[in-house]
Protein backbone atom coordinates (compact mmCIF):
# COMPACT_ATOMS: atom_id res chain seq x y z
CA UNK A 1 0.00 0.00 0.00
CA UNK A 2 1.89 3.24 -0.81
CA UNK A 3 1.67 6.15 1.59
CA UNK A 4 -0.13 9.24 1.12
CA UNK A 5 1.62 12.53 1.75
CA UNK A 6 0.68 15.04 3.74
CA UNK A 7 0.88 18.47 1.55
CA UNK A 8 3.91 20.42 3.06
CA UNK A 9 4.41 23.84 3.35
CA UNK A 10 7.57 25.05 0.49
CA UNK A 11 11.27 24.21 1.63
CA UNK A 12 11.72 27.53 2.01
CA UNK A 13 11.17 31.59 1.37
CA UNK A 14 12.63 31.50 -2.03
CA UNK A 15 10.70 28.29 -3.11
CA UNK A 16 7.64 30.01 -2.01
CA UNK A 17 8.61 32.88 -4.03
CA UNK A 18 9.64 30.76 -7.34
CA UNK A 19 6.19 29.08 -7.42
CA UNK A 20 4.45 32.69 -7.21
CA UNK A 21 6.72 33.85 -9.94
CA UNK A 22 6.09 30.94 -12.41
CA UNK A 23 1.91 31.73 -11.63
CA UNK A 24 2.28 35.03 -12.69
CA UNK A 25 2.42 34.25 -16.18
CA UNK A 26 -1.07 32.19 -16.45
CA UNK A 27 -2.26 35.13 -14.09
CA UNK A 28 -0.97 37.52 -17.03
CA UNK A 29 -3.01 35.56 -19.53
CA UNK A 30 -5.75 35.32 -17.17
CA UNK A 31 -5.73 39.59 -17.08
CA UNK A 32 -5.91 39.51 -20.96
CA UNK A 33 -8.95 37.35 -21.48
CA UNK A 34 -10.60 39.33 -19.47
CA UNK A 35 -10.18 42.47 -21.11
CA UNK A 36 -11.17 40.43 -23.81
CA UNK A 37 -14.15 39.33 -22.12
CA UNK A 38 -15.13 43.05 -22.02
CA UNK A 39 -14.70 43.55 -25.46
CA UNK A 40 -16.72 40.68 -26.31
CA UNK A 41 -19.93 42.47 -24.39
CA UNK A 42 -19.27 45.36 -25.65
CA UNK A 43 -19.46 44.28 -29.20
CA UNK A 44 -22.43 41.88 -27.76
CA UNK A 45 -24.26 44.84 -26.35
CA UNK A 46 -23.83 46.91 -29.50
CA UNK A 47 -25.33 44.00 -31.46
CA UNK A 48 -28.37 44.35 -29.37
CA UNK A 49 -28.46 47.85 -30.02
CA UNK A 50 -28.66 47.22 -33.53
CA UNK A 51 -31.57 44.61 -33.73
CA UNK A 52 -33.81 47.23 -31.22
CA UNK A 53 -32.90 49.96 -34.15
CA UNK A 54 -34.27 47.38 -36.62
CA UNK A 55 -37.00 45.89 -34.40
CA UNK A 56 -38.32 49.61 -34.64
CA UNK A 57 -38.14 50.24 -38.33
CA UNK A 58 -41.13 48.53 -40.40
CA UNK A 59 -39.15 47.25 -43.11
CA UNK A 60 -36.01 45.74 -41.23
CA UNK A 61 -34.34 43.72 -44.17
CA UNK A 62 -34.13 39.84 -43.14
CA UNK A 63 -30.12 40.11 -44.15
CA UNK A 64 -29.50 42.60 -41.72
CA UNK A 65 -31.31 40.64 -39.18
CA UNK A 66 -29.38 37.24 -40.28
CA UNK A 67 -26.06 38.87 -39.84
CA UNK A 68 -26.54 40.47 -36.85
CA UNK A 69 -27.91 36.78 -35.39
CA UNK A 70 -24.39 35.49 -37.25
CA UNK A 71 -22.64 38.17 -35.19
CA UNK A 72 -24.22 37.10 -31.78
CA UNK A 73 -23.59 33.91 -32.33
CA UNK A 74 -19.99 33.70 -33.20
CA UNK A 75 -19.36 36.34 -30.53
CA UNK A 76 -21.00 34.03 -27.78
CA UNK A 77 -18.80 31.19 -29.08
CA UNK A 78 -16.02 33.47 -28.79
CA UNK A 79 -17.25 34.88 -25.00
CA UNK A 80 -17.80 30.75 -24.10
CA UNK A 81 -13.91 29.88 -25.18
CA UNK A 82 -12.30 32.49 -23.66
CA UNK A 83 -14.44 32.00 -20.18
CA UNK A 84 -12.63 28.22 -20.56
CA UNK A 85 -9.89 29.55 -21.60
CA UNK A 86 -9.87 31.73 -18.17
CA UNK A 87 -10.68 28.33 -16.27
CA UNK A 88 -8.19 26.58 -17.64
CA UNK A 89 -5.59 29.38 -16.80
CA UNK A 90 -6.94 29.38 -13.08
CA UNK A 91 -6.43 25.56 -13.22
CA UNK A 92 -2.89 25.81 -14.53
CA UNK A 93 -1.97 28.20 -12.02
CA UNK A 94 -3.66 26.28 -8.90
CA UNK A 95 -1.87 23.40 -10.06
CA UNK A 96 1.48 25.33 -9.59
CA UNK A 97 0.59 25.85 -5.92
CA UNK A 98 -0.66 22.64 -5.33
CA UNK A 99 2.45 20.51 -7.41
CA UNK A 100 5.01 22.38 -5.05
CA UNK A 101 2.59 21.64 -1.55
CA UNK A 102 2.30 17.90 -2.53
CA UNK A 103 5.97 17.76 -4.20
CA UNK A 104 4.40 16.19 -7.27
CA UNK A 105 5.39 15.77 -11.06
CA UNK A 106 2.66 18.27 -12.22
CA UNK A 107 4.16 19.15 -15.42
CA UNK A 108 1.65 17.42 -18.17
CA UNK A 109 -1.04 18.33 -16.10
CA UNK A 110 0.03 21.98 -15.72
CA UNK A 111 0.90 21.72 -19.71
CA UNK A 112 -2.40 20.33 -20.48
CA UNK A 113 -4.39 22.92 -18.68
CA UNK A 114 -2.21 25.77 -19.45
CA UNK A 115 -1.82 24.72 -23.33
CA UNK A 116 -6.05 23.90 -23.18
CA UNK A 117 -6.14 27.60 -22.07
CA UNK A 118 -4.01 28.77 -24.42
CA UNK A 119 -5.24 27.23 -27.41
CA UNK A 120 -9.28 28.00 -26.24
CA UNK A 121 -7.94 32.05 -26.52
CA UNK A 122 -6.62 31.71 -30.04
CA UNK A 123 -10.07 29.67 -30.71
CA UNK A 124 -12.13 33.21 -28.95
CA UNK A 125 -9.44 35.47 -30.63
CA UNK A 126 -10.70 33.99 -34.38
CA UNK A 127 -14.28 33.64 -33.40
CA UNK A 128 -13.70 37.27 -32.75
CA UNK A 129 -12.25 38.16 -35.74
CA UNK A 130 -14.96 36.74 -37.33
CA UNK A 131 -17.25 38.51 -36.08
CA UNK A 132 -14.90 41.86 -36.38
CA UNK A 133 -15.08 41.08 -40.33
CA UNK A 134 -19.10 40.15 -40.50
CA UNK A 135 -19.62 43.93 -38.91
CA UNK A 136 -16.95 45.46 -41.46
CA UNK A 137 -18.90 43.42 -44.22
CA UNK A 138 -22.49 44.81 -42.99
CA UNK A 139 -20.60 48.67 -43.05
CA UNK A 140 -19.69 48.72 -46.12
CA UNK A 141 -22.84 47.02 -47.17
CA UNK A 142 -25.10 50.00 -45.86
CA UNK A 143 -22.75 52.52 -47.02
CA UNK A 144 -22.79 51.31 -50.28
CA UNK A 145 -26.59 51.15 -50.71
CA UNK A 146 -26.87 54.71 -49.05
CA UNK A 147 -24.13 55.85 -51.78
CA UNK A 148 -26.85 54.78 -54.43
Amino acid sequence: MAKRMLPTPPSSPEAAAHVVQMALTPIFLLTGIASLLNVFSTRLGRIADQVDKLDAQEKASPFALAQLRLRSRTLDIAVLLAAIGGGLTCAAALTLFLGELRSAGTGEVLFGLFGGALVCTIAALMAFSFEMVLAGRRVRKITEDEAR
